[in-house]
């Protein structure tokens, strides 16, 4: 089994299901307590998560398995980057939350590609934390449309689905030493806020 990361917390869940929110709201609650913390997401910044984002929204065209590949190849660096990756700041004692992680890859790549080589890809240090938004697949569409944005390749509602599903499979097989939080989706940003910040609080994080 892969290695579990203490003070490694990850937000799951569909496009649109809130998780860049929530990221935003739990680090400005480990900013208000004085906490040192590392707010991150996946895909980067890095020229190769750039990379990923041009395929997502459709400037750049290539294979499925091209692009967990890349997926991949901006995980390995978003952790092991010796400047400012994943495991530099939990090196320093800093709690690391990131706005998805190989969970996402699981979810969305296995559709097409099957969970069996997406995982292949991903054996990567697992966090100890996991909180999923479960958010109805009619309101993350509903909040993609919003923004007004041309969708990206795989935010569609049949797509949605088979993600949504593999979602479920994964996170019902999560080894036993990871504390998962499943939070209702469409409850208001505050309520979600506050019953993550509960369960941190639960587990000595905050």
């Amino acid at each position: 089994m892969q290695p579990i990361f203490e003070r490694f917390i990850v937000l799951e869940g569909m496009d649109g299901a809130g998780t860049t929110t929530q990221m935003k709201a739990i680090a400005e609650a480990f900013d208000q307590g004085g906490l040192e913390c590392h707010a991150t997401f996946e895909p980067t910044t890095s020229p190769l998560g750039a990379l990923v984002r041009s395929i997502l929204s459709r400037e750049y065209v290539t294979t499925p398995l091209a692009l967990a590949l890349l997926f991949a190849a901006d995980r390995e660096d978003h952790l092991h980057n010796p400047l400012n990756g994943i495991l530099k700041n939990l090196d320093k004692g800093k709690v690391v939350i990131s706005d998805r992680y190989l969970f996402s890859s699981l979810a969305y790549q296995s559709v097409e590609l099957g969970f069996e080589v997406v995982n292949a890809l991903n054996q990567f240090p697992l966090p100890r934390y996991v909180i999923y938004l479960d958010t109805p697949i009619e309101a993350c569409l509903n909040r993609i449309a919003m923004r007004g944005n041309a969708r990206e390749i795989f935010e569609k509602q049949e797509y949605l689905q088979q993600v949504r599903d593999n979602y479920e499979l994964i996170f019902n097989d999560l080894p036993p030493e990871i504390s998962l939080l499943r939070v209702p989706g469409e409850r208001s940003k505050g309520e979600i806020t506050a019953q993550i910040l509960k369960f941190l609080k639960e587990h000595a994080l905050l």
